[in-house]
């Protein structure tokens, strides 16, 4: 989508309620103009909140045009701590270079920052401690995510996943104690203990009435509407804005609206039209 369809799909959806905007990806750094993204996203009436989700590959370098264009919260993927073993998932030997990043992102007074990792079995399943040793001094939320099964990885998703129950389990025993989401909040059930400066979230999407709270809606880069993550289909709403008035758009939404389920049905091995999570974000 162009700048303009951006800024019209943000304010069709701010005029209806909506008060946070995540920039994910695929990688959403790879647009040049993701500072202007960021304005005119933080600059749409009615946001309050403008997150971004990346692989941090470019932090260092663009993290000051991005806290400048209006940025209130950062997420950065990082599934290891260790710099082999981050190699070894990634295939990039950038984890000095992502920390470095952060640590600068932290110089500037920025203090929203998330690190997003997915712990499997075979790759980082015991790296739980090294976490939370970094999390004892540094004041950064970890958010372990489930492993999600896909239309491509089914095999994978068998061998690899972590319970996420399971941490939950070993942090309460280790006298973690939960925090209240407020109504921003993503599906992260978070986590606090008074002996350390960061905090810990849980994404568990296989958990009982995980999709009870869901306050999330996704709009792809080729302006398709995606109730669900594991949705069977987006829906375009692109033809909706070739106008700045938002009504035609926002009634749209609202009558697919209607079509959204219940449940993702991933404990039913449904994956829908998602074959990778790099398709739409998450």
């Amino acid at each position: 989508m162009s700048l303009d369809e951006i800024k019209r799909i943000a304010a069709g959806f701010a005029g209806l309620g909506t008060e946070k905007i995540r920039i994910t990806g695929g990688e959403p750094s790879l647009r040049k103009d993701l500072p202007e993204i960021i304005h005119a996203c933080k600059n749409t009436q009615g946001i309050k909140q403008v997150a971004i989700t990346t692989n941090g590959y470019k932090l260092s370098s663009q993290i000051s045009d991005w806290l400048d264009a209006g940025l209130d919260a950062l997420n950065v993927s990082i599934d290891s701590l260790d710099a082999r073993q981050f190699h070894t998932i990634t295939g990039h030997n950038k984890l000095d270079e992502i920390l470095a990043g952060i640590d600068k992102a932290r110089s500037l007074g920025f203090e929203n920052i998330k690190i997003n990792s997915v712990l499997l079995k075979g790759f980082n399943g015991n790296a739980l401690q090294s976490f939370l040793d970094f999390i004892k001094t540094t004041p950064i939320t970890l958010r372990f995510i489930e492993l999600m099964q896909t239309g491509d990885n089914a095999t994978f998703f068998e061998e690899q996943h972590v319970r996420g129950s399971d941490i939950k389990s070993q942090l309460l025993s280790s006298g973690w104690l939960p925090l209240l989401r407020d109504k921003t909040s993503g599906p992260a059930q978070e986590f606090y203990h008074p002996s350390y400066a960061g905090k810990i979230g849980l994404i568990m999407p296989y958990s009982k009435d995980f999709c009870a709270s869901c306050n999330r809606l996704r709009v792809s880069a080729l302006g398709k509407l995606h109730l669900c993550l594991f949705t069977e289909q987006g829906l375009s709403i692109r033809h909706h804005l070739h106008c700045d008035d938002p009504r035609e758009l926002q009634q749209a939404i609202v009558a697919l609206l209607s079509d959204k389920k219940a449940s993702h049905f991933l404990q039913d091995k449904l994956t829908g039209a998602t074959r990778n999570l790099a398709m739409l974000g998450g």
